[in-house]
């Protein structure tokens, strides 16, 4: 019986292995190949030049300003978005009023949970289009025009966030964060849900405030949940390519003023396309690769805990 499994396991495994190595592996594979040559991406010479692509890799300034500010997005989007995502989780499954009926949500936690979650389902343009208008720099601007009314800022003088080197990479993980906390709730409620609610119910009749029990029952049994998400928004951080190219100023792809809101995608797209410099786009590709796969392979190490049963 056991040496009839192998065939068909095989069969229904031949197909995704051989498919994810034409359309994944070889890729990565041509990728790291083309970062060893001067190709400029539209023509199929090329001259192998060894290692000289990284070499002026990381001595390129506007390089290693686009990887500070990947590190800064790795630091602040992962941690804002978990922590505000797990508050509102809480608080809508957990926060409402004990009654007889046990610990329960606040009252119609279900709408807005779907409130939340709305942002997720608008595309990256619309996201970008949307708060083009926030951010506008006149007092049509949503953000301007609250100040203004506050009295903040004076109405000849707006201020200019997407432009500013202080702000434009802040306004940009604003963005980020407002479209993600909606899915990371929604996941965290989930795992929240699967906590038996005698968990809490004894640990409220022994005294425990809300605050306790969130950190001694649920951020405990959603470890695994946080985990996961952890992973997700450190890959996200390395990305951030469509709405830092759409929202920042700059020629071709954002980034802009003088690289204040550069990260390596778009100085990749940049050099890929309008310089030229496919060879040289390829070495930043890889270097994002490989510190990518080094952050994930450690955040999950370094975060791993005995699984808790219940």
């Amino acid at each position: 019986m056991r040496h009839r499994k192998t065939p068909f396991i095989f069969g229904f495994l031949v197909v995704p292995v051989v498919l994810y190595i034409a359309l994944v592996i070889w890729p990565y594979l041509q990728t790291f190949g083309y970062s060893l040559t001067d190709w400029s991406g539209a023509s199929p010479d090329m001259n192998f030049i060894g290692l000289d692509n990284y070499t002026k890799l990381f001595r390129d300034s506007a390089f290693l300003d686009a990887l500070q500010h990947n590190l800064l997005l790795l630091i602040v989007l992962p941690l804002a978005t978990i922590l505000l995502a797990l508050f509102f989780a809480f608080m809508l499954n957990v926060g409402g009023k004990s009654g007889t009926g046990g610990v329960q949500g606040v009252r119609g936690s279900a709408f807005y949970k779907v409130v939340f979650f709305f942002p997720q389902v608008l595309s990256v343009a619309i996201l970008s289009v949307l708060f083009q208008g926030v951010y506008r720099t006149d007092k049509g601007g949503l953000l301007n025009g609250v100040l203004i009314a506050l009295g903040i800022v004076d109405e000849n003088h707006p201020w200019d966030f997407a432009s500013n080197p202080t702000f434009g990479l802040w306004c940009v993980m604003g963005v980020i964060i407002w479209s993600g906390v909606g899915f990371y709730l929604v996941l965290f409620s989930a795992a929240m849900q699967s906590i038996p609610k005698d968990i809490y119910e004894a640990a409220l009749l022994d005294g425990a405030k809300r605050g306790t029990t969130f950190f001694k029952i649920t951020l405990p049994l959603l470890w695994e949940s946080i985990q996961t998400a952890w992973v997700y928004l450190a890959i996200a951080a390395m990305d951030a390519f469509a709405l830092v190219s759409t929202m920042t100023p700059g020629a071709y792809y954002g980034g802009g003023p003088d690289h204040h809101s550069e990260i390596m995608a778009t100085l990749l797209m940049r050099n890929f396309i309008t310089y030229g410099k496919a060879g040289y786009a390829c070495a930043m590709g890889v270097v994002i690769f490989f510190i990518t796969l080094v952050l994930s392979v450690v955040s999950l190490r370094v975060t791993r805990r005995e699984k808790i049963e219940f």
